[in-house]
């Protein structure tokens, strides 16, 4: 009777040992944390860049590079900073050192300091088509992600660079540039750099540095072998179709529209009204090819090229000298203080009225790039109103301002530490697109 007992019990006691189990992993599966996406663990790699300086500008995005000993960001974000500040998702706050950029190409390197966890970069490249995601700060908004496709492989957005990128409508705006450009597994295609033109807002073109593009950039600029571009004073438009047909030619190459004193094109022989039609033994079929020509000879120190002049081919050597270094830097001795220890509002640029409005401001004012317009009247300086005419501001100062419509504000007035204007990343004349710098 007893045996018959227990083994009628045994099923349950199992059935209760395998519920005790199950409770048990589904327990530590609640507790446990959950594994972090591809995605999120990429966005770990991602940093907000702010300047270091009193201003604290918001300045864009940057992403640590695969080997992990530095960050890399275009050159525009950084302007010409010596310094940034990089921060990450979780707050860590750590001043840098820009250490490389190339303002061509458009990529800067940062130093870390200490080695950390990079990127991997994607194996295959990516087809037509593919989902893509941008990470970044798009208008100052951290670390925010945006999801898109490739919408062409090859796209050479400024025929005076030599570079091709990748198209994608993965939403992107002002303060995305530098951000990372990475597949569903978190790693990285490329680096946001530029928006179609015709708007500073996304408009549904984006492109990206691709990541073979941008690996020998960056490994150029951190080893110091990669030759800058050089800069050849010549400003020239394609040869279309209504200019050939006007001069008679065929419409292909570069019509020379300008040369500066002095510069490699002059001291070459180029001439304007000059049409290049070879460079190097490259036929200029598109405008574009004559970069890549230029950046191909750069090893070789001249190009050989091919032009009609006057209706005669005519061929001459153009010399390719490297501008000044821009590569790695080391840290310098910190710069003086200013020497000018005061400044009154009108050697700040601010012309003023009897009531204290501001009726006239210099285009350099520090006063206009802090926020000072035209028509505020100006209530008090550090909380306290003050004889204008005869104040000199010995410090940052913060003044209360009065709108023509009486709303009030203030705005820190730092003569010092002057906030930057926007920084340009293109060469062109924007009053006529067709024209181009190199």
């Amino acid at each position: 009777m007893q045996a018959k007992m227990e083994k009628r019990q045994r099923p349950l006691r199992f059935m209760g040992e395998a519920l005790a189990a199950l409770l048990v992993l589904a327990l530590a599966a609640i507790l446990s944390p959950a594994s972090a996406s591809p995605l999120d663990d990429a966005m770990d790699k991602v940093f907000t860049v702010r300047s270091a300086d009193a201003e604290d500008r918001f300045l864009g995005s940057a992403f640590v590079w695969a080997d992990g000993s530095v960050a890399v960001t275009n050159a525009h974000v950084v302007g010409k900073a010596e310094e940034v500040r990089l921060i990450d998702r979780h707050g860590t706050d750590t001043t840098a050192l820009v250490i490389a950029r190339d303002t061509v190409r458009d990529v800067a390197v940062i130093s870390l300091p200490a080695p950390a966890e990079g990127l991997s970069l994607a194996p295959d490249l990516p087809e037509l088509g593919d989902e893509v995601f941008a990470l970044g700060a798009p208008l100052g908004i951290e670390f925010t992600l945006t999801e898109g496709r490739i919408s062409s492989l090859a796209r050479q957005v400024d025929i005076a660079v030599p570079m091709l990128m990748l198209q994608h409508d993965a939403a992107v705006n002002p303060g995305s540039s530098g951000g990372p450009l990475v597949d569903a597994e978190g790693r990285l295609l490329g680096m946001n750099s530029q928006i179609a033109d015709g708007s500073r807002m996304f408009v549904g073109i984006a492109y990206a540095i691709p990541t073979a593009e941008l690996d020998r950039i960056v490994t150029g600029l951190t080893l110091e072998t990669l030759p800058p571009f050089p800069t050849l004073g010549l400003t020239a438009r394609p040869v279309d179709r209504q200019v050939a047909e006007t001069l008679g030619v065929t419409p292909q190459g570069l019509l020379i529209d300008a040369v500066a004193p002095g510069s490699l094109a002059e001291t070459s022989g180029l001439e304007p009204g000059d049409i290049i039609t070879q460079a190097s033994g490259t036929t200029l079929t598109s405008p574009g090819d004559f970069a890549f020509a230029i950046e191909s000879a750069s090893a070789d120190g001249a190009a050989t090229l091919t032009l009609l002049r006057a209706g005669q081919e005519q061929t001459l050597t153009l010399a390719l000298t490297e501008p000044e270094a821009t590569g790695l830097r080391t840290r310098e001795v910190p710069r003086a203080p200013a020497t000018v220890a005061a400044y009154s509002l009108a050697a700040l640029g601010v012309t003023l009225d009897p009531q204290g409005t501001v009726t006239a401001l210099t285009d350099n004012s520090p006063a206009l790039l802090a926020g000072l317009t035209k028509g505020d009247r100006i209530l008090a300086i550090n909380g306290a109103p003050q004889d204008l005419q005869a104040y000199e501001i010995t410090a940052p100062a913060l003044l209360l301002l009065e709108a023509p419509g009486g709303a009030t504000r203030h705005i820190r007035l730092d003569p010092w530490h002057a906030p930057e204007g926007v920084r340009p990343i293109g060469g062109a004349n924007v009053l006529d697109p067709a024209v181009v710098v190199f």
